[in-house]
């Protein structure tokens, strides 16, 4: 038995990579590919029965996955699409687990009402695996990008929370309260948001102290999971306290991370996300004989035909009537009274003199608050969602493995249960098949504007030279530096000022050999204005008048910078 699960275990990771290959020379997406090679293999003669316990892929796999693309979402591109993202997010899968629920029950009267409201609840999150990997490939605009990852990261949590409130249904429906369901979705929301928060930041606080790769690529693994279990335990959402606990180790690990470590934890994090989601999308394709012998003596081919397409069709109509009114809202009145707003606060700011250091510092951070609003705005301009962005995320709305197991984990002994999990893995397929074939085709269709390479450059060069200008100004000049509270030699300032400095500002990651004796100053000296220009490319990535391309790629050098510093 063991050499049999060694041989499953390198079947599956050859086939993995295999497809990956493969899609990169023919464009189909992974996940199609791994779902057919799945479904082929289990129709194999002598293929083993495997039975992949549910929550082993909602509380195992599930919470890394989401861990893993949380911390590698910006921030403050996440904040600049909250409104769009919340509405697909939460509202969306509300109303289509509802609507579902209450049409299905309406055509198939066998099927309870809440057992329906389960199957909309299940079949409402989207899954942006296949979708961001055919948008890295074909161009798709970064906002977009940032939109469908942020969907994927919370409806998951909203989906679990509406199909946790469905099971309780189906288990007491002559004691189900609406204005308890309510209150128990507020709560895991709160609790998720509280206790995913207070998670990242330990965390982040622990593994700076630590500052061991080894130690901390540990810890990373162990976080989700940290997260995920105790919100569990206590009736929060353990998703949404994963991606909260994702979100915060990315926006403060950026700063309190060394770059050996973070480069250390993405190489290691690629490598198993890229297993486990390969795994996840194997698994789901083998899973397929198993749920159809199972869903068998429940429903007629012909009625659980008429139950996917139902559920496919009112997918894909709810999805675009939901992006109608964010589409067709009036953007550019919108932001004509938001710079309003900004100018009259500007106003006021420039009337006000501050009397002691304490008002200085609010009149400060109330300007960087403005100046971040500015750049709101002018990212708006910048990178508007259009009508064809609106369209292509309407289209992007493949369901993944999330719906396969989620599907799993209503009570068995449910009458119509394994008609409810067979119709909600036909629904992921339909739609992985039908999406993730057309996308790309529609993608190149649409013609988005890119970004041309000069123009990115000039933002990395602009981005590069402000903070290094930044660091100057927060340090002063080098002849006002001591190191130990000695002056530095005056020959060793002029060298520093004439070619070594400039190429650290500038980002240049060779600087000319020394002696011995100056190498110890001149180390010192460029560590700290590296320190200071982070700090400057901290602040101004919380303003974020740039795209977060330019950040990542200053952000790069800069780490080259320290590793090689490190290395001296």
């Amino acid at each position: 038995m063991d050499h049999q699960v060694m041989l499953i275990v390198g079947a599956a990771l050859a086939i993995m990579i295999a497809a990956s290959v493969f899609s990169r020379r023919t464009g189909v997406a992974a996940p199609l590919l791994l779902v057919g090679l799945g479904i082929g293999a289990s129709y194999l003669p002598g293929a083993p029965e495997i039975e992949i316990e549910p929550e082993l892929i909602l509380a195992g796999v599930l919470p890394p996955l989401l861990y893993s693309s949380a911390v590698n979402l910006p921030v403050i591109d996440f904040r600049r699409n909250l409104r769009l993202i919340s509405w697909l997010s939460v509202v969306m899968v509300i109303v289509s687990a509802l609507v579902i629920g209450a049409v299905v029950h309406w055509l198939f009267p066998a099927i309870s009402f809440p057992l329906a409201v389960a199957l909309g609840a299940v079949v409402s999150p989207t899954d942006a695996v296949a979708a961001t990997a055919i948008g890295r490939r074909v161009g798709l605009p970064p906002r977009v990008m940032t939109v469908l990852e942020g969907e994927s990261l919370v409806n998951d949590a909203s989906a679990l929370v509406v199909l946790r409130t469905a099971v309780a249904a189906i288990a007491a429906a002559s004691s189900f309260s609406v204005g308890r369901a309510a209150l128990e979705f507020g709560w895991a929301v709160l609790g998720a948001l509280v206790i995913g928060g207070v998670v990242g930041w330990v965390t982040v606080v622990l593994r700076q102290r630590l500052d061991d790769p080894v130690l901390n690529t540990t810890i990373s693994f162990a976080v989700p999971f940290i997260a995920y279990f105790p919100a569990e335990e206590l009736n929060a959402s353990g998703v949404l306290a994963v991606v909260v606990a994702g979100l915060v180790t990315g926006a403060l690990g950026s700063r309190r991370f060394s770059a050996r470590d973070r480069q250390t934890q993405a190489t290691t994090w690629t490598t198993f996300n890229f297993i486990l989601e390969s795994g996840v999308f194997l698994a789901m394709g083998y899973e397929l004989p198993s749920l159809v012998d199972a869903a068998r003596g429940e429903t007629t081919p012909g009625e659980l035909t008429g139950l996917v397409l139902v559920i496919v069709g009112l997918l894909v109509l709810l999805r675009f009537v939901g992006l109608a009114g964010p589409a067709l809202r009036d953007r550019e009145e919108d932001q004509e009274q938001v710079r309003a707003r900004l100018d009259q606060f500007e106003e006021k700011l420039d009337s006000l003199t501050p009397a002691d250091d304490r008002e200085d510092a609010r009149i400060t951070s109330a300007r960087r608050r403005l100046a971040r609003g500015r750049a709101d705005i002018d990212f708006e301009e910048r990178e508007p969602i259009t009508r064809r962005g609106f369209l292509t995320i309407g289209w992007a709305g493949m369901r993944g493995v999330v719906t396969v197991a989620a599907a799993q984990t209503i009570p068995v002994g449910t009458s119509y249960r394994a008609t409810v999990v067979l119709a909600a893995f036909l629904v992921a397929l339909i739609t992985l098949v039908l999406f993730g074939l057309t996308l790309p085709a529609l993608i190149r269709r649409m013609r988005f504007p890119g970004e041309s390479s000069k123009d990115r450059h000039d933002a990395f060069r602009a981005l590069l030279r402000q903070v290094g200008e930044d660091a100057i100004d927060t340090l002063g000049p080098l002849e006002s530096q001591t190191i130990d509270g000695e002056p530095i030699d005056p020959k060793l300032v002029t060298r520093l000022k004439d070619s070594i400095l400039p190429r650290v500002l500038a980002g240049v990651r060779e600087t000319p050999r020394l002696r011995p004796a100056a190498m110890e100053q001149t180390m010192i000296l460029q560590l700290r204005y590296l320190d200071a220009m982070r700090d400057a490319l901290a602040a101004e990535r919380s303003i974020g008048a740039y795209s977060s391309h330019t950040y990542r790629r200053v952000e790069s050098i800069l780490d080259d910078m320290e590793k090689r510093l490190d290395a001296s």
